[in-house]
């Protein structure tokens, strides 16, 4: 199967490089050495032939093998394998050749090329298998997988995978592009530098003509959220009345010229008339933005007369707690203690220590600070090192970011696996359910758990994670290999799949 995909230039041509763990509403960086791609997708629903999956795929022109072909240009070819797995069974799959545009010659090859399939799968859990490789490079193929979940059922307000769009035109015929009567091209990657002023989106919401009825109205929300806080940025908060239908369009912007630096979610939200909230759905977007920082001048505002902070008299003990504050806080804020912890004078820091807790809750920001010093006190006990502070741990940074887990299932003595630990956590603040960390280490003396893998949204994912693990008895295992070797006692899979 021959493709030949468009080109566009690269808006981050950088950033294919730098990124590369975020799985996110299907979102990850694919690097064979040489070849650097990225591969993001959309879950959908069609009335007619129900639900799907679309797939973008990005290719960095400068990292494929160009070589002349019969028309003498110069062309690089990509071959792509999908997979989608549910137990055993391969439920669908795709194999296809990728071919670049056709070039007179290779001395400027500064363009991206791209790449959008669809692929019927029913409701169900899935893995999702792709494997990539360069057909004019020797090296060999990178091969990913991740969990993939299509769940739209019939009965129920459901909201597609939000696709990030970088352009859109009208459409002059229906194409692959086609949405809606625009052509839209694909934001492959969830990560917005300064340069890129506007996050376009677009999704679909269905069977609102069930649930509320024919002709009914009912309110849609669309908002970025902090990561960390949780709460909806008033300035980016919008609204959209709509009448029931069997599929709503919701095809919007934002402007985030002066969104701050940090992690966040793009939210949909569907409620009735009594503002019940009956659907939902959100992608995690990352935003570089240097130009606007916490300054001096913003804490030198706040007012801390009559507040608890009066009390912290001590600058090296204050200093220690907004260390302490490192895992709940933003990028702007790490930045900011990062850059005036030093220097600052004690009313400077009373002032961002009080304002850090004022934002998270205005009417008892001392409670809230009490509460959260009590959990470091805990993590302090049970995870400090002989070199670091149980919160500057990644369990301790962990437990401190999402609470205690719900189970944790812990195995130090497996033949052929370091010491791990999985901890499951049945829902988060934020939404997401069923999520998990996998923490190892290679002894058990120091008390050091690293994280080697997590699937939440925003955190470190890896996962080949049983590779590593066994590493301990075969440091020679090929991380390329398909299948993690079996060993004898090893529980690493049931306790992820099923924690204690």
């Amino acid at each position: 199967m021959k493709k030949l995909n468009l080109i566009k230039k690269p808006v981050l041509q950088t950033c294919f490089l730098i990124l590369g763990f975020f799985i996110i509403a299907g979102f990850n960086s694919l690097q064979a050495k040489k070849l650097s791609a990225f591969l993001s997708y959309s879950t959908l629903y069609s009335p007619e032939t129900g639900p799907y999956i679309e797939t973008y795929l990005a290719v960095a022109g400068n990292s494929v093998e160009f070589i002349k072909n019969d028309n003498d240009k110069f062309q690089g070819s990509i071959q792509v394998i999908l997979l989608f797995r549910k137990g055993e069974e391969i439920v669908n799959f795709d194999k296809y050749e990728l071919f670049s545009p056709e070039l007179d010659d290779t001395l400027n090859i500064n363009f991206n090329f791209i790449d959008q399939q669809r692929y019927s799968l029913p409701n169900g859990n899935y893995e999702f298998e792709i494997q990539i490789w360069d057909k004019n490079n020797e090296e060999k193929p990178f091969i990913n997988l991740q969990p993939l979940i299509i769940d739209f059922p019939d009965d129920k307000i459901t909201i597609s995978g939000i696709q990030l769009v970088e352009s859109y035109s009208k459409a002059e015929e229906d194409g692959i592009l086609s949405k809606s009567g625009y052509d839209l091209i694909p934001y492959i990657v969830n990560y917005y530098p300064e340069n890129v002023n506007k996050i376009i989106f677009y999704a679909e919401i269905y069977n609102t003509e069930k649930v509320f009825g024919e002709g009914e109205k009912y309110l849609l929300s669309y908002y970025i959220e902090t990561l960390e806080k949780g709460k909806p940025l008033p300035k980016y908060i919008k609204y959209k009345k709509e009448t029931a239908a069997t599929v709503n369009i919701l095809f919007r912007e934002f402007d985030i010229t002066n969104l701050q630096s940090g992690n966040y979610f793009l939210t949909i939200e569907a409620r009735d008339k009594q503002n019940n909230l009956l659907g939902l759905n959100k992608i995690f977007i990352q935003r570089s933005n240097p130009r606007i920082k916490l300054k001096l001048d913003d804490i030198a505002q706040v007012n801390i007369e009559n507040s608890f902070v009066g009390n912290m008299t001590n600058t090296d003990s204050l200093k220690e707690f907004i260390r302490y504050l490192e895992p709940i806080s933003t990028a702007q804020e790490k930045n900011f203690a990062n850059v005036h912890l030093a220097s600052s004078d004690l009313k400077t820091l009373q002032k961002f220590f009080y304002k850090f807790w004022l934002e998270r809750n205005e009417l008892e920001p001392e409670r809230a600070w009490l509460s959260y010093l009590n959990e470091v006190n805990k993590v302090n006990f049970a995870y400090t090192t002989l070199i670091m502070k149980g919160y500057e741990t990644d369990r301790g940074m962990v437990y401190l970011k999402y609470g205690p887990p719900n189970a944790i299932s812990e195995s130090y003595n497996e033949p052929a696996a370091y010491p791990y630990e999985i901890w499951h956590y049945y829902e988060l603040e934020n939404g997401q359910r069923n999520k998990k960390f996998v923490f190892f280490t290679q002894d058990l003396v120091t008390n050091n758990f690293t994280l080697l893998h997590s699937d939440v949204t925003g955190e470190l994912s890896n996962y080949r994670w049983q590779y590593i693990l066994f590493r301990r008895v075969d440091p020679g295992f090929d991380i390329d290999q398909e299948i993690v070797p079996e060993s004898w006692g090893d529980n690493s899979r049931k306790y992820f799949d099923l924690p204690r």
